[in-house]
């Protein structure tokens, strides 16, 4: 069940530890990002597993930052099959591209992939004048731009997933990925196997048959969520 919680400028302490990691408020102490906080008047809500957050083509409603939980950011192609973009764990952020944009819309749906709080924050007044004027406000503008361009190139990235033809270079791809984000060859998969298969635009069946036939050659094991990178080297050629 939606629920909007009220009277949230008294509850921005509660958060403080989770907005400080967001990157919208990176090199603001906490007593400044309470003063922002209060300049923006963001709008705290809480959302249900499954609960949707917000429906590709409704109209725009502000930032999204994650402060518990995970949401799911997805869109449906032409064929009506679901796409991933991303998973926000909390202090990460969803709308960005959306946030200045002139059609003034949700270009993605986002699901609450657990029970979770998001606060929204109202574009406008990020950018615009500042009305206590604010001494970190100009770093927030900073710091949007940043997320603006880091999030334009991650895009970029997710192209280059779709222009991989084959299943097994794609596989390959996201584990060299993930082996180089963890620094070790054992780690926990960030996605689902259902949910890798939406993001690598995929069927499951299909994913779980190649993610199999990697194993039986000796390539990678996987128990669960876990995975186990046996041959670096061979995953690397098979990215081309």
């Amino acid at each position: 069940m939606v629920t909007k919680i009220k009277g949230e400028e008294k509850m921005f302490n509660k958060w403080m530890a989770v907005l400080s990691k967001c990157a919208l408020f990176k090199g603001i102490n906490p007593e400044d990002l309470n003063i922002v906080l209060s300049c923006l008047s963001p709008k705290v809500i809480r959302y249900g597993k499954n609960e949707w957050v917000t429906v590709s083509g409704e109209k725009f409603s502000g930032l999204g930052v994650v402060l518990a939980g995970e949401v799911v950011v997805a869109k449906e192609n032409a064929a009506g099959n679901r796409v991933i973009m991303a998973i926000n764990s909390p202090g990460e952020m969803f709308g960005e591209m959306a946030a200045f944009s002139e059609d003034g819309a949700w270009p993605a749906s986002v699901a609450a992939r657990e029970a979770c709080t998001v606060m929204f924050l109202p574009a406008g007044k990020i950018v615009g004048n500042c009305e206590n004027a604010c001494g970190s406000h100009r770093l927030l503008i900073t710091n949007m731009l940043g997320i603006v361009s880091n999030k334009a190139l991650m895009l970029t990235r997710k192209v280059e997933y779709l222009a991989i033809r084959s299943l097994r270079g794609k596989i390959s791809t996201f584990l060299l990925e993930q082996y180089r984000r963890k620094g070790t060859d054992i780690f926990i998969m960030p996605l689902k196997r259902n949910e890798l298969a939406d993001f690598l635009n995929v069927s499951r069946p299909s994913l779980s048959r190649e993610m199999g036939r990697l194993r039986d050659e000796g390539v990678i094991d996987f128990h669960r969520d876990s995975i186990k990178i046996k041959q670096v080297e061979a995953l690397r050629n098979m990215t081309g």
